[in-house]
C-alpha cells in the first residue's frame, strides 16, 4: 500500500487517486488517461505525466499526440499554475469506511500520515501481524550510569549554535554521525578517514558590533527576513547591500542572526518590529549576531577536572504522534563538548512536563550517547522517535545561561559581548504576548473614467527582468493623477492587468510601456491585488522610504497567491563526505498545519554557500522536482539526506526587508 495514494500499485507507477468530481480534460494525460502527476511539457505543445513520457521515450523517439519527433531532455516542467491547478483537485480519502474526508490533492499524503483513522488502523493491523510477540523492554529508558568520566565544568555564557529540536536542523551527511554508540565499529583505514571527518563540528560564535553613521538616519544597507512570526522565527541578514554602511563595515555578512538591537533582544520579536528597531534613526548603533564560522576540525578536549555537586536525571516525555515537536532549543558551545538545553519553549511538550531545565548538559538520548554529540545529532534522533523520547541528563544546581531581563532601566544584571572590547549594555525583553502573522489578499477592479491627457499618476517597482523576478506593483500614487483622486489603488498594490492586457509576465519597461499606451484612453481598467495585513504596519516603517526608493516589506510578499510566484531551480553538487550546507525550518505541523519550507543558515565553505545562488528566506518549493507542499520537516530533510551527489532545488526567492 502507497503511503502518499493510499492505494495499491506498482512503485514505479503513477499514485492513483479518488477524484471528487469529473477533471477538465485540459488536464488528463493522453497517456495513461488520468489526470496529471508531474506534469511534463513538449516543446510540440502537449502536456503528460513525468513517468509516464518518460516511459514512453524509453522505447519511442516521438511525442504520442502527433507523433514529432521528441527527446526527454527537450521537456521541461509545465509552469507553476498548471501544477497548482493539478495539487487543488479534490480528492476522496481511500479508507471511505472508517474516513469519509475531502481534500486537495496535495494535502492526502499528509492526511494519511497524520489523521486518518482508516490508515492507521492498517498501519497497527500490518505491525501486528509482523511482530505478533511484541518485546515487553524496548520502552525502557536507558541508563547512564553515575561514575562516567568526568564532565567540564559548565560556564554562564559562551558562544553557541542554536538548532531547534524537531523545528530546525541541519541537512548533513548520510554517514555515522558523531556520538552515536557502534559496538560493530571496526578500526579500519577507511573507518579511520570517516572518524576524522564526523569528529569536525559546526561552529558559531556571538559578538557585539558597533556601526557608526556620519547621516544619523542613513539606511544600514542591508535586507533581512525571518520574525517571530514566520517559520525562520529569529531574524537573518539575506544581504548586504555593496557600498553601504554595513559593506563598509565589513563585518556583517548574509546569514548572520540578529539577536539584539542596541541592548533590546529581538530574538522573538515579529519581523515588522525588527525592521523598526533596525530603521531607527542614530549616530551608533549596537548590534549583537550570532555568526556561523563553518566546519571545524579542532578535537575537542575534555577537561578532566572534577564537577562537584553534579547530579544525573532521567525524563521520558511522550509524544502524540511522530512530528510532534518537543520545544527544546539545543546548543553546542565552541569550546566544550557536548549539548545543552539553551531553552524551553513556552506552552511546549518539555515546559509542560517541567523536568528538563535550561543549562542540563545531554548525556544521552533513547539510548544514544551524546555526551561526543551534536545538536543537529539530537534533533534527528528526537525527531524518528516513534512517542517516547528518554533523556538523560547532566544538571549542575545553580548554574544557569544568561537570559534578557524585563526591564534595563531597573535591572543591575547585564552581559558583555563575547569580543570583550565593547561596553556592557542592559537587556530588556519585548512584550512576548506575539502572535502569529497572517497574510490574506483581495482582487480588486478599478474603471476610470478620464481626460486623454490625464495620467495615471503612479510609479512602479519590480518586473520579471528584476533580479528577484517580482511582479509589477505600484511604488507611490501621486497627488496628480486620476488613480489619486479615485483612491482605490495605494501604494504596494499588485497590478495584474490594464484594459485586458495581462502584466504579471512583464519586464519593468515592458509594464510601464503598456501603462503609458493605455493610459491615453477615455477609460481605464486597472486590475489588482490588495495585500492584507492582520497587523498594521508600525507608522516608522515608512521612514526613508518615500517616493521611488519604497518597496514591500519582506513578509509582504509572503501573502502573494502561488500563480505569481516565479520559481527558479538551483542544481548543488557535493562530494561524499560533504553536508550540503543549509538548513531548513518550516513544514506541516499538526497545531499550525502547512506551512512553507524556508532556507534559515548558510554554512561557510560549504556547497550551498560557494554556489552563491540560494538566500536565507528563500522557500523550498519542491526537491528534485517532488512537491514540498504538505511534508514535514522530518520527511524533507531524509529526502535531502538521500541525494548523494547532486540535488535540484526549486525555490522562490523574494527579497528582504531593507533597513
Amino acid at each position: 500500500l502507497c503511503g502518499e495514494c493510499g492505494q495499491f500499485h506498482h512503485l514505479p507507477d503513477n499514485h492513483l487517486y479518488n477524484f471528487q468530481d469529473e477533471v477538465d480534460d485540459e488536464l488528463i494525460c493522453h497517456i495513461c488517461l488520468q489526470p496529471l502527476l508531474q506534469p511534463m511539457d513538449t516543446p510540440c505543445g502537449h502536456t503528460y505525466c513525468f513517468k509516464c513520457l518518460e516511459n514512453f521515450m524509453q522505447e519511442y523517439n516521438f511525442c504520442p499526440m502527433d507523433r514529432k519527433k521528441l527527446s526527454f531532455q527537450q521537456c521541461h516542467k509545465s509552469s507553476l499554475l498548471v501544477r497548482n491547478l493539478l495539487d487543488k483537485l479534490a480528492v476522496l480519502c481511500p479508507f471511505k469506511a472508517e474516513c469519509q474526508q475531502t481534500m486537495q490533492r496535495c494535502e492526502l499524503e499528509a492526511h494519511l500520515q497524520n489523521r486518518c483513522p482508516g490508515f492507521k488502523k492498517y498501519k497497527s493491523e500490518r505491525e501486528r501481524k509482523k511482530n505478533p510477540f511484541p518485546k515487553g523492554k524496548e520502552d525502557l529508558p536507558a541508563k547512564v550510569e553515575t561514575n562516567t568520566p568526568k564532565d567540564p565544568e559548565v560556564p554562564s555564557g559562551g558562544s553557541s549554535l542554536v538548532a531547534e529540536s524537531s523545528v530546525a536542523a541541519v541537512v548533513s551527511l548520510g554517514t555515522a554521525e558523531p556520538g552515536l554508540v557502534n559496538p560493530a565499529f571496526e578500526e579500519t583505514e577507511e573507518a579511520v578517514k570517516v572518524e576524522k571527518y564526523i569528529s569536525k563540528c559546526l561552529v558559531a560564535e556571538t559578538s557585539t558590533i558597533e556601526i557608526h553613521r556620519e547621516d544619523p538616519e542613513e539606511e544600514l544597507g542591508m535586507r533581512i527576513v525571518g520574525g517571530k512570526d514566520t517559520p525562520l522565527g529569529n531574524i537573518v541578514v539575506q544581504e548586504v547591500l555593496r557600498h553601504s554602511v554595513v559593506a563598509a563595515d565589513g563585518r556583517i555578512a548574509p546569514g548572520d542572526h540578529i539577536l539584539e538591537v542596541n541592548g533590546v533582544n529581538i530574538s522573538s520579536v515579529t519581523h515588522c518590529q525588527a525592521v523598526s528597531f533596525l530603521r531607527h534613526p542614530g549616530p551608533v548603533l549596537h548590534l549583537m549576531v550570532l555568526q556561523e564560522k563553518g566546519f571545524s576540525s579542532k578535537t575537542v578536549q575534555q577537561d578532566s577536572s572534577s564537577a562537584p555537586n553534579r547530579e544525573v536525571i532521567h525524563v521520558t516525555l511522550i509524544k502524540r504522534d511522530r512530528s510532534e515537536p518537543l520545544g527544546i532549543k539545543l546548543i553546542r558551545k565552541t569550546d566544550e563538548a557536548g549539548i545543552f538545553i539553551l531553552d524551553l519553549l513556552e506552552g511546549g511538550l518539555a515546559a509542560k512536563n517541567g523536568k528538563l531545565s535550561r543549562n542540563d548538559r545531554v548525556l544521552s538520548i533513547n539510548g544514544q550517547d551524546l555526551r561526543q554529540g551534536t545538536p543537529e545529532t539530537a534533533a534527528q534522533i528526537i525527531q524518528t522517535s516513534e512517542s517516547r523520547v528518554n533523556f538523560v541528563v547532566l544538571r549542575q544546581p545553580g548554574v544557569q545561561l544568561s537570559e534578557p531581563v524585563e526591564d534595563g532601566n531597573t535591572s543591575n544584571n547585564s552581559s558583555s559581548s563575547s569580543n570583550g572590547g565593547s561596553p556592557v549594555y542592559h537587556r530588556r525583553r519585548l512584550d512576548q504576548n506575539h502572535y502569529r502573522r497572517k497574510s490574506t489578499y483581495q482582487k480588486k477592479t478599478v474603471s476610470i473614467k478620464k481626460e486623454p491627457k490625464e495620467s495615471l499618476g503612479i510609479t512602479i517597482g519590480g518586473g520579471r527582468d528584476n533580479k528577484n523576478k517580482l511582479p509589477i506593483y505600484v511604488t507611490s500614487v501621486q497627488p496628480i493623477g486620476c488613480l489619486f483622486r479615485d483612491g482605490r489603488i495605494k501604494r504596494g498594490d499588485v497590478l495584474l492587468s490594464i484594459n485586458g492586457i495581462d502584466l504579471t509576465h512583464l519586464s519593468y519597461y515592458e509594464a510601464v510601456s503598456a501603462l503609458k499606451s493605455n493610459a491615453a484612453s477615455h477609460s481605464v481598467v486597472l486590475k489588482a491585488l490588495e495585500i492584507l495585513v492582520s497587523d498594521p504596519a508600525d507608522p516608522s516603517l515608512d521612514i526613508k522610504e518615500q517616493g521611488f526608493s519604497w518597496s514591500p516589506l519582506w513578509i509582504t510578499w509572503l501573502g502573494l497567491p502561488s500563480y505569481l510566484h516565479c520559481c527558479q531551480d538551483i542544481v548543488l553538487s557535493k562530494g561524499n563526505l560533504e553536508s550540503w550546507g543549509f538548513s531548513i525550518v518550516g513544514g506541516f505541523e499538526e497545531s499550525k498545519g502547512n506551512q512553507p519550507f524556508f532556507i534559515k543558515t548558510i554554512v561557510p565553505g560549504t556547497p550551498a554557500f560557494r554556489d552563491r545562488r540560494l538566500k536565507c528566506g528563500d522557500e523550498i518549493v519542491a526537491v528534485n522536482g517532488v512537491p514540498a507542499i504538505g511534508m514535514s520537516n522530518s520527511e524533507l530533510i531524509p529526502m535531502l539526506k538521500e541525494q548523494r551527489n547532486k540535488v535540484i532545488l526549486t525555490v522562490v526567492s523574494w527579497p528582504g526587508s531593507l533597513v
